[in-house]
């Protein structure tokens, strides 16, 4: 299983709690049944979510999680991704940062590897 980041990572269902700081939902599509007002959501970054064809390989298997990390950091040198990448570790530094998904299992989701590579005790 991923380790544990200083960076925290939700489900964009969850109600917002005073731990969270900025609420960024990291997926490329919008959560279903979900309003934007529900969300309750101070950033959407959808250009860092994984591709779509990576996203569907991967399909959540614990089997696949690390080769999905690896695979999806390789994404994350594309040059959009890569900008909102900078973005999100300078947010992390000035403030506490929560990312989101809407995925049933947040802990293996796009949200860890990021939020891994967003912990300031090991980029910082």
């Amino acid at each position: 299983m991923p380790r544990r980041s200083r960076v925290p990572v939700g489900r964009v269902y969850d109600a917002r709690t005073p731990e969270d700081g900025s609420r960024v939902l990291v997926d490329r599509l919008w959560p279903r049944g979900l309003t934007k007002q529900q969300a309750d959501l101070d950033e959407w970054c959808k250009q860092i979510a994984p591709s779509r064809e990576l996203r569907i390989w991967y399909g959540h298997d614990l089997d696949r999680f690390a080769e999905f990390g690896r695979r999806y950091r390789s994404e994350l040198g594309d040059p959009g991704r890569a900008d909102t990448l900078g973005y999100l570790r300078e947010l992390a530094l000035r403030q506490p940062l929560t990312l989101l998904t809407a995925t049933r299992q947040a802990e293996l989701s796009e949200a860890v590897v990021l939020a891994d590579l967003l912990d300031p005790e090991r980029n910082g």
